[in-house]
């Protein structure tokens, strides 16, 4: 298994500042496709023997240096080892072309955070847990479905990134709709090829239109702003491959959901334009150890990083509960 060679930047980048509570360094893994993947190791200043860890990732477009970091640098000044990567693809991680989505890669990725905690020297095995944010809270639930040694998934404001590009947002794209999308999407294809390059999809509308939905204003607020914009970030710049979509259009992440049966915490804003994937995916789940937390008059961007809403003691009680 041979590790990409990757250029991490050295300097402190994130949108949120610097935690004197926590140990930072840059670390890398790869996957079993061959993919190394960049992210950043938090770690409590006070270690006593091995603690439970946590993989954080989301949400989708976004770069480990926005909302995936400081969930995971907030769960690191509470007591857990955590990494936030960067997908395959994108940001640091490594992968080629560059910014693609894959509903298996991206499962995949879940799972190789869990390869690399399992192997640290400072880390319980046994007590690891993952944490997906927007569209990387869909693929929490993937990857919980499929691996065993995950003891605890949190999803935060998820989105099913496969349901709404095969339906569209509240489920109004038909099979008509679906079938032009596809022929587009597949034209698309021809011409990258003859281009010898991707086409990009566009990250967050810029300027923002004066009669935007609310959701694109929402995200133009966290994207496109000082409170959240990142040079590496897909959606405050050029966004994925448009033909990322088809893959997405054609298989379901959540199809094994109702199977996971380690503890699931689903968390969502109530006026989210989005709480209804949360909702729908929370149905699905059995047993007693899941739970749903909505959030009052929180919106998607929220639970990204609003340190006032998040609700990072709920978080920190599910996993001391589900890790121990």
């Amino acid at each position: 298994m041979l590790d990409e060679k990757l250029m991490l930047t050295k300097n402190w980048d994130k949108t949120f500042p610097k935690s004197d509570k926590v140990k930072h360094r840059k670390v890398t893994f790869h996957n079993r496709y061959g993919i190394t993947l960049a992210a950043d190791l938090y770690e409590p200043e006070d270690i006593d023997g091995k603690l439970p860890a946590i993989a954080v990732c989301g949400p989708f477009g976004a770069v480990k240096e926005q909302s995936s970091g400081l969930y995971a640098q907030s769960l690191a000044e509470r007591g857990f080892l955590t990494i936030a990567f960067d997908p395959s693809f994108t940001g640091e991680s490594g992968g080629q072309p560059r910014y693609v989505a894959s509903p298996d890669i991206n499962t995949e990725d879940f799972s190789a955070a869990v390869d690399f905690l399992s192997v640290q020297d400072n880390v319980d095995p046994e007590r690891i847990g993952i944490l997906g944010i927007c569209g990387w809270g869909g693929m929490a639930l993937n990857a919980a479905a499929i691996d065993t040694r995950i003891k605890a998934t949190v999803a935060s404001t998820m989105y099913d990134m496969t349901r709404v590009n095969a339906k569209g947002y509240f489920d109004t794209m038909d099979a008509n709709a679906r079938y032009e999308q596809r022929k587009l999407l597949n034209a698309q294809r021809i011409e990258d090829y003859k281009n010898g390059s991707y086409q990009l999809g566009g990250g967050v509308v810029d300027p923002l239109p004066e009669d935007a939905p609310f959701y694109v204003k929402d995200y133009y607020d966290y994207y496109k702003t000082e409170r959240g914009y990142h040079k590496r970030s897909l959606n405050s710049n050029g966004g994925w491959n448009t033909t990322s979509a088809l893959s997405f259009m054609n298989m379901p992440i959540l199809a094994y959901s109702d199977e996971i049966r380690s503890a699931v915490l689903v968390i969502h804003g109530e006026k989210a334009h989005s709480c209804y994937f949360s909702k729908d995916a929370f149905k699905e789940l059995k047993g007693d150890n899941k739970e749903l937390m909505i959030i009052p008059d929180a919106v998607h961007t929220d639970l990204y990083d609003r340190m006032d809403i998040i609700p990072f003691d709920k978080i920190e009680s599910f996993y001391n509960e589900y890790l121990k």
